[in-house]
């Protein structure tokens, strides 16, 4: 058993860190949470489709990743859709690093990830080849055991796929366009090599507490050049308007990503901000929900 400031690793089981918090600690509670997100007027409104045949259209995706309270309902269109196209054998998932702990880029490296929904297997070969690939990622654990960007997507996996699919869990502190494209080469390249079937998932928010016309004004720009695969434009207008975007590295990586699998433009399943979920739009948070095709 290992310890890292606090946070215990049982054998090489990494711990929730956020159950209980984020969303609700108890199985059937969780469940019950999820089911609220899909039913939800700003959800897709009623439960997933689950596809038993693959049906792999989409190459990755940007899923919210606050409060279930909060974004669930954005995040439950991700995973209707993630529902309809069938399991995917490995799901990256990309977050952004909020902690400052660990590696500018860090892969968490072997064992499983726990959740109130059961055990999930980190694919530790596959994330041992991208560290390989990558000329800034590092295999780490120190940054994932207080994150909760990574941690957040995994209930609504589980509740649709059990635990009969496997992650990779990365989380960038440091997010620019170079080490975005870098991550998303080396992705490209270990899935080519393993012959992996695998869907992105990049984890982010949007603008953070403004009110809830400039939130909306602000990451419709964003959106924009994202549903346009422009990496680099989506980094340069992030910065001229001063969009709090948590995880631009992520979708870079995944804007990038999806470009190489032959992805042509993403597509917004949901919009909407916090307000729209809690009543309160005099300071908002931002959740998209979209995938690339």
């Amino acid at each position: 058993m290992a310890i890292y400031s606090g946070r215990i690793l049982s054998g090489d089981k990494r711990l929730p860190a956020v159950s209980g918090m984020f969303y609700e600690s108890g199985a059937s509670a969780l469940k019950a949470q999820i089911e609220w997100a899909f039913k939800h007027p700003i959800g897709p409104g009623q439960l997933p489709q689950i596809s038993k045949e693959r049906k792999g259209v989409s190459k990755a995706f940007v899923s919210p990743h606050a409060g279930y309270m909060y974004s669930g309902p954005i995040a439950a269109h991700v995973y209707a859709t993630i529902a309809q196209e069938g399991k995917a054998e490995t799901y990256i998932i990309i977050g952004p690093n909020h902690t400052g702990y660990g590696e500018i880029v860090s892969i968490y490296p072997h064992g499983s990830w726990l959740t109130p929904l059961g055990e999930v297997r980190v694919d530790n070969e596959l994330a041992y080849h991208i560290a390989k690939e990558s000329s800034y990622a590092n295999l780490d654990e120190k940054a994932h055991l207080y994150e909760h960007s990574v941690e957040v997507q995994l209930p609504f996996l589980q509740y649709l796929f059990e635990s009969k699919f496997r992650i990779v869990p990365i989380v960038m502190y440091q997010q620019s366009p170079r080490l975005s494209k870098d991550l998303a080469d080396a992705i490209l390249s270990s899935i080519g090599k393993l012959k992996r079937d695998v869907v992105v998932i990049a984890s982010s928010d949007f603008t953070h507490y403004e009110p809830h016309s400039d939130a909306t004004k602000k990451d419709m720009l964003a959106i924009e050049a994202i549903s346009r695969l422009e990496a680099d434009k989506l980094y340069t207008i992030i910065n001229e308007h001063n969009i709090s975007i948590c995880g631009p590295g992520p979708i870079m990586t995944a804007i990038y990503y999806s470009k190489g699998k032959g992805a042509k433009k993403a597509e917004l399943l949901k919009y909407a901000t916090s307000g729209d979920v809690a009543g309160d739009k005099s300071s908002v948070v931002g959740y998209a929900a979209l995938r690339f095709i």
